[in-house]
C-alpha cells in the first residue's frame, strides 16, 4: 500500500474496537467486547514507494458460550474499519458483552419454560377430556402466577438483580418438571402458575439487568438480541413437541427437558456479577425514597401509560398466540409434527424484524418501529386466522415478522423509572398485560365455542393493538441515545468503569 494507508493502518481504530497505541506498530485495547486484544503491523518498504503490510490480530471475546457464532464474524469485522451491521449502534465494552451473554443464555431458558404450556395444553386437554373453555381457564389461571412475579421484582428492587434472576430460574426449571405429573389439567395449571410466575419475573429481570448495563445506544439492540434467545428458547419447546405424536401421554417429555440446563444456570451464576446502577443506587436501610414529588409524579404518568399500552397489546397476542395449536390441530386437522413444522416456517424469520426492530429503534427511534408493528402484525395474523392453506401461512408468516418489530417497545418499561423503582414498576405493566392476557382468552375462548371461529373472536380483540398504537404515536416519548440517568434525573451515575488491564 502507498503512504497514505499506511498512515491509516497506523491510527488507532475506533470502531467495532476502540484502541491504544502501545508505540512500535503495536495496538492494544482501549473499549471493545474483548477480554484481551492486540493488533501488530508488520511493515516493509518496497522499492517502488510503497509498503507491504501485514496486519496480525490476536484477541479473546469477551461472550461465554456466544463466541462460537460470532468468531467468524469478528474475523471478517476485524478486517475493515468500520461498525458491521450485526454490531451493536454503541460500542459494547467487555463488561456489556460479557453481561448480554448470560443474561442471553438465561434467556433461552425462560422462552422455553414460558412456552411449554402453550405448545402442550391442547395435547393435555385431549388426555383429560377437556375442551376450548376449559384451555382458555387454564391458560387464564396460569396468569395468577403474576403475584410470585411480583414477589420477585420487589424483591430485586430492595436485594439486587443477580441473587433473584439466579434463584428465580433455578426454581421455575423444577416447578416445571412436576407438571409431567400431571394427574388432571388442574395440578398442570397450578404448577404452572407458579412456573410462569416465577418465569414472567425472570424476563422483567432480564429486561432490567440489560438496560440498566448497556450503553445508551444500543438498550433496544440488546433487547432485540434477549428476545431472539426468548425466541430460540420457544422453539426448542416446539422442536421437543413431536414426541406427543408418539403417545397421548408424550407432552409430558416437554416438561422434563429444561431439568437439563440446572448444571448451567450454575456456572452463569459464577460469571454474572450484580447490576453496576444497582450498585451505585442501592436502597438505603431504611428503604426511604429518593424521589422527588415532581419525578414520583412522572413516574406514575409513565406506569399508566404503559401498563395500558402492555393491557390492549396482550388481550389480543395472547390468545392469538396461545391458541394457535388448537387452531392448528382442531380447525385445520394438523398433527403435532404439522404443528412444529408450521410454527418454525412461520415463526423462525420472526428474527429478521427482531433483530431489525432493535437497530432501527435505536437509530431511528422507538415510536414510528413498534406502531408499524403493532397495527401490520395485527391485521395480517387475523388475515391468517380466516384463511386456510398457502394463504394461511403467508399472512401467519408476514403477520410474525412485521409483529416482531413491537420488541421495539419492550425497552420503554427499563428506561422509563428509577432503579430502585424499575423492577417492581415493571411488574406492575407486566400484571396489567397479563390481565390483558387472561381477559383476551377467556373471551377468545368463549367467543370460540360460540361461533366456532377464531377469525372473528381474534378480529374482535385486534381492537386493542391498534388502540395502542394510537396511544405509542401519541403520548410515548422518545428515548433513543438518552442515558437513563437524563430520563431519571434522580438516579446516581454508575461510576467510571477503570481502563482495561
Amino acid at each position: 500500500m502507498d503512504d497514505t494507508g499506511l498512515v491509516n493502518l497506523r491510527t488507532p481504530r475506533d470502531d467495532l474496537v476502540g484502541e491504544t497505541d502501545l508505540g512500535a506498530d503495536r495496538f492494544g485495547l482501549g473499549d471493545g467486547p474483548f477480554e484481551r486484544y492486540e493488533r501488530t503491523l508488520e511493515v516493509q518498504a518496497g522499492d517502488d514507494g510503497t509498503h507491504r503490510v501485514t496486519e496480525r490480530f490476536s484477541y479473546r471475546m469477551a461472550m461465554p458460550v456466544w463466541w462460537v457464532i460470532f468468531w467468524w464474524p469478528m474475523r471478517h469485522g476485524l478486517k475493515g474499519r468500520s461498525n458491521p451491521w450485526w454490531a451493536p449502534p454503541d460500542r459494547l465494552d467487555a463488561r456489556a458483552a460479557r453481561v448480554l451473554s448470560l443474561l442471553a443464555l438465561i434467556q433461552i431458558v425462560d422462552g422455553y419454560l414460558g412456552t411449554v404450556i402453550t405448545q402442550t395444553i391442547t395435547f393435555a386437554a385431549d388426555e383429560f377430556d377437556r375442551g376450548d373453555t376449559a384451555q382458555g381457564m387454564t391458560l387464564a389461571l396460569v396468569r395468577l402466577g403474576i403475584i410470585v412475579a411480583l414477589v420477585v421484582v420487589a424483591l430485586a428492587d430492595r436485594k439486587g438483580r443477580r441473587s433473584l434472576l439466579i434463584g428465580a430460574a433455578a426454581i421455575a426449571v423444577v416447578a416445571t418438571a412436576l407438571g409431567a405429573a400431571s394427574p388432571g389439567l388442574w395440578f398442570l395449571g397450578g404448577t404452572q402458575m407458579v412456573a410462569r410466575g416465577l418465569t414472567m419475573g425472570l424476563g422483567i429481570l432480564i429486561g432490567v439487568f440489560a438496560a440498566e448495563e448497556l450503553p445508551r445506544g444500543s438498550r433496544a439492540y440488546g433487547v432485540s438480541i434477549l428476545a431472539l434467545a426468548a425466541a430460540l428458547g420457544a422453539g426448542m419447546a416446539v422442536w421437543v413437541l413431536p414426541v406427543a405424536d408418539l403417545h397421548e401421554r408424550g407432552w409430558r417429555i416437554v416438561y422434563l427437558v429444561p431439568l437439563l440446563v440446572l448444571p448451567g444456570l450454575v456456572a452463569v451464576a459464577r460469571r454474572l456479577p450484580e447490576s453496576q446502577r444497582f450498585a451505585a443506587n442501592r436502597p438505603a436501610p431504611d428503604h426511604t425514597d429518593h424521589l422527588r414529588p415532581a419525578s414520583r409524579t412522572v413516574e406514575h404518568r409513565r406506569l399508566l401509560l404503559l401498563a395500558v399500552t402492555a393491557f390492549l397489546l396482550l388481550l389480543f397476542a395472547a390468545p392469538a398466540s396461545q391458541f394457535q395449536n388448537d387452531f392448528l390441530k382442531d380447525h385445520r386437522g394438523y398433527s403435532a409434527s404439522g404443528i412444529a413444522l408450521f410454527t418454525l416456517l412461520t415463526s423462525t424469520p420472526a428474527g429478521i424484524g427482531i433483530f431489525a426492530a432493535g437497530r432501527l429503534a435505536d437509530t431511528r427511534g422507538r415510536r414510528g418501529v413498534g406502531a408499524v408493528g403493532l397495527v401490520g402484525g395485527t391485521i395480517f395474523v387475523v388475515a391468517g386466522y380466516y384463511a386456510a392453506g398457502g394463504l394461511m401461512w403467508a399472512g401467519h408468516l408476514v403477520g410474525v415478522v412485521i409483529g416482531s418489530l413491537t420488541v421495539a417497545l419492550g425497552v420503554y418499561g427499563p428506561e422509563l423509572f428509577s432503579t430502585t423503582h424499575r423492577a417492581r414498576a415493571n411488574g406492575i405493566i407486566v400484571t396489567l398485560g397479563v390481565l390483558g392476557s387472561a381477559t383476551g382468552l377467556i373471551l377468545v375462548g368463549a367467543l370460540v365455542d360460540r361461533l366456532d371461529n377464531y377469525g372473528h373472536a381474534l378480529a374482535i380483540v385486534g381492537i386493542g393493538p391498534l388502540l395502542a398504537a394510537v396511544l405509542v404515536m401519541a403520548q410515548f416519548p422518545e428515548t433513543a441515545r438518552v442515558e437513563l440517568e437524563t430520563l431519571n434525573p434522580d438516579d446516581a451515575p454508575i461510576p467510571d468503569a477503570p481502563p482495561p488491564g
